[in-house]
């Protein structure tokens, strides 16, 4: 009896498949950190692209967007027709 507990202790211990599992995980999670990061970076200017690529398409004129003055509400980018 003893000896059949100490094997399955040795192969509990021998037994990484655990500590891979929690290495994806970080892994994961760490490019999802990386994702959140760059689309909050970069949501603005994306939504401009397609607006100004929307604009071509329906043969509008585009304005990009202005910021306002310290911090004040700017205007939005935005198509007009031709």
């Amino acid at each position: 009896m003893r000896s059949y507990l100490s094997n399955i202790a040795t192969r509990l211990r021998r037994d990484q498949r655990g500590a891979t599992a929690v290495e994806y995980g970080i892994m994961v999670s760490l490019i999802a950190v990386v994702i959140i990061v760059a689309v909050t970076l970069l949501g603005g200017t994306l939504k401009d692209t397609f607006t100004q690529v929307q604009c071509s398409v329906s043969n509008g004129s585009f304005s990009p967007a202005v910021a306002g003055v310290d911090g004040a509400a700017g205007t939005a980018a935005k198509c007009t027709p031709k």
